[in-house]
């Protein structure tokens, strides 16, 4: 059978548009149609990967060639990165199923079906126009999932989200005006071969828009001012749905423009740095929190931080770092929101203090966010060890040394933080009021996926270094993008 990357993008959204209808009629089957949706889209990812290797898939739409028409261009990076949304968006569902009760599901299930049609557009186009129409699905989703709980503090940070958003998407719009004016193209490969011509001053002011547009949706500071508040009133499910997918394609397109469109060193050194502001303002504020889910937003804050430190490095080996460590942080923060939910949802308080003792009365919750803890702080034998691993020499050969002392740094922070949260639920008093409520078996699994994914990797990283690899080459290599996203 004969896929297309078309796929990943219509498909989601014509299930959100169905979904409605369909509820009209039962909701047991809105509620496993994103899961149908989700495993149908991961078979198609798997199956596209081998192709991507030998050969970019480029798709035209309607068949006007570029750089005229609009097309898609799935190499091993855009590859590696929708199969794990799909799969991390399955995941995601699989725990929603038992979770997610209240009304209207229909909206929770389209929402959420439009962030992974959005998050993969974004990821998949070879448009930059296209892009940010994309950039608007995924973002409008998830301002709504934002607010799904139809309470005031959830209004509250949906419309603070929404606020920091809409700069978000003006500063990425008045960038592509100025593209368009100084190039007259919107093809991202046919921009590429023209930039070169387009004078350094307008070209820094893009790059500026780019960054500032794209840093919002990527976390970073102090563009990230929507995110703790975000993560912390939505729904459990979202906070695995914004960390593990909507940053990862916001920071793909960043990553793919600077490598791209502004490959000069001056764009690395500014990501470089505000990676390690970012980082570093982001543990130690999440050093002071006395709720968990707001703990936890801070640290994923923290954590593209890491990231972006690695991708502003800028050589073959800290590019790979910097994807291991977005695999890491979608599965490992994941996992780590999705027993948040149910912690928060034993002990009745979102608060650090109301999780004593729930290591006694929920064994299996309380083990799995003790692992994703662990995981996340890079102990070994669990993946997260590997990635900052990697990371760290990468950064070493760069000869950033200073920047390697505040990495250390912010691990100890965060790992006084972590640990502070596992004590509690092992070494304290239970104050939980929950006796009788269980965690649902959907929702064991779907962590206890994640949990063997984490440990799988930590012992045998190669595993997932071999998809690293070619992803890492796919995004360094400029020449090869234009080649092929102009179909030469």
């Amino acid at each position: 059978m004969n896929f297309s990357p078309v796929h990943f993008i219509a498909v989601p959204l014509l299930a959100a548009f169905l979904i409605p209808i369909i509820g009209r009629f039962s909701k047991e089957v809105v509620k496993l149609i994103p899961g149908a949706v989700l495993l149908y889209l991961s078979y198609v990812a798997i199956s596209l990967y081998p192709h991507t290797l030998q050969k970019p898939i480029v798709e035209i739409i309607a068949g006007f060639k570029p750089p005229f028409g609009i097309t898609l261009y799935y190499g091993p990076l855009a590859a590696f990165l929708v199969t794990m949304i799909m799969i991390v968006g399955f995941v995601i569902w699989l725990y929603s199923y038992k979770f997610i009760i209240r009304e209207p599901l229909e909206k929770y299930y389209m929402l959420f079906l439009l962030v992974i049609a959005g998050a993969a557009g974004i990821m998949i186009t070879g448009d930059i126009f296209n892009m940010f129409v994309f950039l608007e699905i995924t973002s409008i989703a998830a301002y709504s999932l934002t607010a799904f709980l139809r309470d005031k503090d959830g209004a509250e940070a949906a419309f603070k989200y929404l606020l920091i958003g809409s700069f978000s998407s003006t500063f990425y719009l008045i960038a592509v005006m100025l593209i368009y004016a100084n190039t007259g193209t919107l093809n991202i490969a046919d921009i590429a071969t023209k930039m070169q011509s387009v004078p350094n001053q307008p070209k820094i002011f893009i790059m500026i828009l780019f960054m500032v547009g794209f840093g919002i949706e990527s976390e970073l500071f102090p563009l990230n001012g929507w995110a703790p508040d975000a993560y912390s009133q939505a729904p459990s499910p979202i906070g695995g749905v914004f960390g593990g997918i909507v940053v990862k394609a916001s920071t793909y397109a960043m990553m793919r423009f600077a490598f791209v469109l502004f490959d000069f060193r001056s764009t690395f050194e500014f990501i470089l740095v505000m990676g390690v502001i970012t980082m570093v303002i982001a543990e130690m504020s999440a050093m002071r929190q006395q709720q968990i889910k707001r703990m936890l937003a801070f640290s994923s804050i923290g954590q593209m931080g890491l990231v972006m430190i690695a991708f502003g490095v800028g050589t073959d080996a800290s590019v790979q770092a910097a994807l291991f460590q977005i695999f890491n942080h979608a599965i490992i923060k994941t996992l780590l929101f999705l027993a948040a939910g149910y912690l928060v949802f034993h002990s009745g308080s979102k608060k650090i203090s109301a999780l004593d003792g729930l290591g006694h009365n929920k064994p299996i919750t309380s083990f799995f966010f003790a692992l994703g803890a662990l995981a996340i702080i890079g102990l070994p034998p669990f993946a997260g060890f590997w990635s900052k691993l990697y990371i760290l020499t990468s950064t070493a050969k760069g000869g950033f040394l200073t920047v390697i002392v505040l990495i250390l740094i912010s691990g100890i922070i965060e790992a006084v933080y972590y640990l502070r949260v596992v004590s509690r639920l092992y070494f304290k008093k239970d104050v939980s009021k929950d006796s009788v409520r269980r965690t649902p078996l959907s929702g064991i699994v779907a962590m206890g996926v994640l949990a063997i994914v984490i440990i799988l990797i930590g012992f045998y990283p190669h595993l997932i270094l071999e998809y690293i690899q070619p992803a890492a080459h796919d995004l360094i290599d400029k020449a090869s993008y234009i080649k092929f996203g102009l179909l030469n």
